[in-house]
């Protein structure tokens, strides 16, 4: 019976898309493990090619799963000054009834500001789409007081794919001991209907900014560090702010987030090489309690080595995770 409701919830939802409605992007939890999906100006800030993919289960306690993949490519073009980056985020609600999917070219020129500040801008073109399986859906006319769901409905079926163009852009600025960043996404608020009104995805805005303060200076082991963070989002009537603090030990990394009166988040990363993984969990601490089960992310990331560049062109700071 969850499951069904959930169905009613969601075709409710898909039906008030012929009035005035407001989507919001699925979220992740690991920021940085999917840096272009943060903000475009991140494109290329490793100088060498960079693979980022991740994957969040959300909310496995509740009936239907909800489930976010983010994955990119990204590195420095020392030919057109600027980092180059291709980002694809799928987002799939109640088991595939209602599947999102974004796609973005990136170009992020690279300025340097002095020997050890820098600073990208960046424009993201791409297309964004939502498809409904409606088949998936019940509606309340199709239910009998006695028998259950019997009848055949009546309501109108719109569409089954509802997409636009859409772009983004950013900022990030990169230095020895502080990052930050600002973006914009979804510039032009694609209208996103089945049914012919009006369902706008409202524009994200983001700001986000941290430090890194190292246990060493002089070691030669691995780098080993404290990283306070904080980033802050808007997406039409949502706003989230999120304080974070990450501690890295050579090859291990822990994390512990607070986001606003929703969750904690704790994580756990690893380094091997060129590769990266990550694993954290959202510890729910609103109204939904435990029975949500949370939210699992995984991460995993491969940094490739390349030729040496430029002097002017130097690794931002950003953390991995």
């Amino acid at each position: 019976m969850k499951h069904l409701y959930k169905k009613l919830i969601l075709a409710a939802f898909l039906g008030a898309s012929a009035v005035d409605l407001k989507a919001q992007d699925p979220e992740l939890t690991q920021f940085y493990a999917s840096p272009l999906y943060l903000n475009p100006a991140l494109a290329g800030n490793r100088i060498c090619p960079r693979i980022s993919m991740s994957y969040r289960m959300q909310w496995p306690g509740i009936t239907g799963t909800y489930s976010s993949v983010a994955a990119s490519y990204d590195q420095l073009a020392q030919k057109i000054k600027g980092g180059i980056g291709l980002v694809f985020v799928n987002d799939r609600a109640a088991q595939g009834t209602l599947n999102t999917t974004g796609v973005g070219l990136i170009y992020a020129p690279y300025i340097k500001l002095g020997p050890r500040a820098s600073i990208s801008a960046a424009l993201q073109a791409g297309y964004w789409q939502k498809a409904v399986n409606w088949s998936k859906l019940h509606f309340g006319d199709e239910i009998d007081s006695h028998k259950g769901f019997i009848f055949n409905t009546g309501e109108a079926q719109g569409l089954d794919k509802a997409g636009n163009f859409d772009m983004a852009a950013g900022l990030a600025l990169n230095s020895d001991r502080f990052f930050a960043g600002v973006a914009v996404h979804h510039i032009f608020e694609p209208n996103e209907s089945f049914l012919g009104g009006t369902s706008i995805l409202p524009r994200k805005y983001t700001a986000h900014a941290g430090g890194i303060i190292r246990f060493d200076k002089h070691s030669r082991q691995p780098e080993s560090y404290i990283s306070p963070n904080i980033l802050y989002q808007v997406q039409g009537d949502f706003q989230q702010l999120n304080l974070g603090l990450y501690v890295k030990k050579e090859s291990i990394v822990g994390g512990l987030w607070y986001r606003g009166n929703d969750s904690f988040i704790v994580l756990l990363g690893i380094e091997a090489g060129s590769a990266r993984i990550g694993y954290s969990y959202d510890v729910t601490i609103s109204k939904l309690t435990n029975a949500t089960a949370g939210a699992h992310e995984l991460s995993f990331g491969w940094q490739f080595t390349c030729k040496p560049m430029s002097k002017k062109y130097r690794p931002g700071m950003c953390p991995s995770w």
